[in-house]
Formats: C-alpha cells, sequence, structure tokens
C-alpha cells in the first residue's frame, strides 16, 4: 500500500453514478482511503449515469474524477449496449440480456492500470451477489481470481506488491445496502441506477435495475428519491 500525500492510504474506487458504486466511494472515504474515482463511458445507454458519478465523486471529496473510455458497443451482446435487444420489463430465468460480456473483468483492468501509476495496491468495487441481476462477475470468486490476475500480470506484483479488491457491499441485501449508504451521509437523489434513464436522468420505473432498487427502498423503509419520468 503506498500512502498519498497526507499519508492516507490510495484506493482506486470505481463509480458509475449508481446506487451500489456510490455506496462503495461512500464506503472507502470512511475507511480512510485517499480515493481516486473512476468512471467508464463504454457505450452503455444510461449515459447519465455519468453525470451522476461526477456529482458523487465531488460530494464525497474524491481527490481526482477520472472518466476513461472503452468501446464495449463494438462488442455488443448486451442489451445495455446494443439498442436492438430490448431490455425486459420482467424478471428472467438465467443471466439476463442486461449482462455486458466480461465488463467488471475490464474495468477492473483499468483501475488496476490506474493503481499501479498512482503507488495504490486498494481497488474498490461495488458488485453484490446477493440482490443482483445474476451476473457472474459479480460474485466473490470473480474477486478473488481478479487478485490473482492482479499478482502476475502487473510490474508491481512481479515485484512483491499485493493488489486488494475490496467489495464491501457483496454480501449485503439491497435495503443493507441503503441503510449503511444513508449512515455513510449518501443523497440517493443524487445517484442514477436506472439502464436506460433519460439525458436528465430520470429513471423508466421498469427495467430490472429500477425494480431492486424501488424494492430497496421499500424493504429498508426509506422514501425512495427516485426521479421516474
Amino acid at each position: 500500500m503506498s500512502p498519498g500525500a497526507d499519508n492516507a492510504v490510495r484506493a482506486v474506487v470505481l463509480l458509475s453514478g449508481g446506487l451500489d458504486s456510490s455506496t462503495a466511494l461512500a464506503w472507502a472515504r470512511a475507511q480512510g482511503f485517499e480515493c481516486y474515482a473512476l468512471s467508464v463511458s463504454y457505450g452503455q445507454r444510461h449515459q447519465s449515469e455519468l453525470d451522476a458519478a461526477a456529482r458523487i465523486a465531488h460530494t464525497f471529496g474524491a481527490r481526482e474524477h477520472r472518466v476513461m473510455r472503452v468501446d464495449l458497443a463494438g462488442i455488443g451482446g448486451s442489451a445495455l449496449t446494443d439498442w436492438s435487444i430490448a431490455l425486459p420489463d420482467k424478471p428472467a430465468a438465467g443471466i439476463p440480456v442486461s449482462y455486458v460480456p466480461a465488463r467488471n473483468t475490464m474495468l477492473l483492468a483499468l483501475a488496476l492500470g490506474w493503481a499501479e501509476v498512482l503507488g495504490a495496491r486498494e481497488l474498490v468495487i461495488g458488485v453484490n451477489s446477493v440482490d443482483f441481476s445474476g451476473y457472474p462477475d459479480c460474485r466473490a470468486e470473480f474477486i478473488r481470481a481478479f487478485e490473482t490476475l492482479a499478482a502476475l500480470a502487473t510490474k508491481a506484483g512481479v515485484e512483491g506488491a499485493r493488489f486488494k479488491v475490496h467489495a464491501p457491499l457483496i454480501e449485503m441485501s439491497k435495503p443493507e445496502i441503503i441503510r449503511a449508504g444513508v449512515a455513510l451521509g449518501i443523497d440517493y437523489a443524487l445517484t442514477v441506477s436506472c439502464y436506460q434513464a433519460d439525458a436528465a436522468g430520470r429513471a423508466c420505473g421498469r427495467c430490472d435495475s429500477c425494480r431492486l432498487r424501488r424494492e430497496g427502498f421499500e424493504l429498508a423503509g426509506i422514501a425512495d428519491p427516485t426521479r421516474y419520468a
């Protein structure tokens, strides 16, 4: 682990602007990490999330907020990057069409590269394996495997450094995440989770992400601040 300017431990935090990643950033700040927030514009439908990410990064005092661009729409295969694939309004069996092939692998790889340049050894990601949509890259096995990869695939790793991937929300339910975030001071009205939010960040209220978010607030007993179209 490498100290920042004030002897704080640096961490690269993946920040989409949604509920979970914003909670992960608030968690990282509460741990005392000097946070470098990384958002990725990968060709997703919900570009308004990036505006939300900027708001959250500013609110929680990220040392830097960087937006990188990767054309995952060029790969296709997901309703989030291919407008010809319809997003379902109801849950379906199996891995849903909103799954973006290898997304978290690529996002963590970008975070790992930036961390190596910064001298950081801590990565933070808001994946969740409880109230999630069946994505294979939201599991603890994936997180541990990526730590192994980081040790093998980087100059820092072969020189003895060890990267830690923190997934503080991975075993929490959505209501638990929301309660934790509120306790950390998050204004969830600043966040955007919808898979197809409009340019103003208003949610559709129908997609899987909207459903999980709405149910989370209901079960947490907290008023839902989401702006719906």
